[in-house]
């Protein structure tokens, strides 16, 4: 197992070429950087037309490129700043109105969200509505317990060094029911059917760390919110070890990766890492 890819060294092997993980210490131009990148992403089948589109514009010629929303175009930090900003008129109730027509003819030639989220697919959090964001704001990332699996990886990837987004959020919410599943799954043996299981496994470290920093199992909501608060920790822990490809941005200061938990009752998000 690759501990940089998390796939398996025969899949990184032939891959991800070993350029990339020796010259990342060298200091690559950015251009160089985007050349090697694309290859990758073609390897995995990932490099559409819009993709080739993006790379030619940084690589041939120099051309400038297009940019959809001018105003998506920030720091990390600042970026972080309007995302909470946005929860912070959602929670008040103060929510910008949206309308399609307002932006459909410069999506139309793009992308360049601001924001990458990684979320559960709990119906009852929406990150668009509890971050006050319109259409091509945010790129998303959904499953049940918001962990990390090789798949969001690569999406989460693709929005760092193909669309140039500064920021990075692991979003947890109240009463999950993935977590519950592990929680059960701990403490109880459950099995569950099908690829149910996996949930469970994937978020039982997090239930066994509680455990231990409380040296009880404990059942309580209390126990609860502090399992779906580590599973946020240990996620975001887990995307600042880094692969290669968030390693060269973050290194750089060109991206922010933080962890946040959904409050049901208010609509609040709470940044606990």
């Amino acid at each position: 197992m690759c501990q940089k890819c998390m796939v398996t060294s025969d899949h990184c092997n032939s891959n991800y070429p070993a350029s990339i993980v020796q010259d990342k210490h060298k200091d690559p131009t950015k251009r160089e950087f985007i050349k090697r990148t694309s290859a990758v992403l073609m390897s995995w089948g990932l490099l559409a037309t819009g993709l080739v589109n993006a790379s030619e514009s940084k690589t041939v010629n120099e051309k400038k490129r297009i940019i959809p929303k001018p105003e998506n175009v920030l720091t990390p930090d600042q970026a972080l700043e309007r995302l909470m900003q946005g929860n912070g008129r959602y929670v008040s109730g103060n929510s910008k109105p949206l309308d399609f027509h307002d932006v459909k003819t410069s999506l139309v030639k793009g992308q360049n969200p601001y924001a990458t989220i990684l979320g559960c697919s709990d119906s009852r959090v929406s990150p668009e509505h509890c971050f006050d964001e319109a259409l091509g704001d945010l790129f998303v990332a959904r499953g049940a317990g918001n962990y990390l699996t090789n798949d969001n990886l690569a999406t989460i990837e693709y929005s760092v060094a193909v669309l140039n987004t500064p920021l990075i959020m692991v979003l947890g919410h109240e009463s999950c029911g993935a977590v519950k599943a592990a929680i059960d799954a701990v403490d109880r043996h459950r099995d569950f059917p099908g690829h149910i299981q996996l949930l469970a496994s994937a978020i039982a470290p997090a239930v066994r760390t509680v455990s231990e920093i409380a040296k009880v199992s404990d059942t309580t909501e209390d126990r609860l919110i502090h399992v779906t608060k580590q599973n946020v920790i240990m996620t975001v822990e887990r995307l600042r070890e880094k692969t290669p490809i968030l390693d060269y941005y973050h290194d750089r200061k060109k991206l922010k990766i933080v962890g946040g938990i959904y409050h049901l009752d208010t609509g609040r998000v709470e940044l606990i890492a």
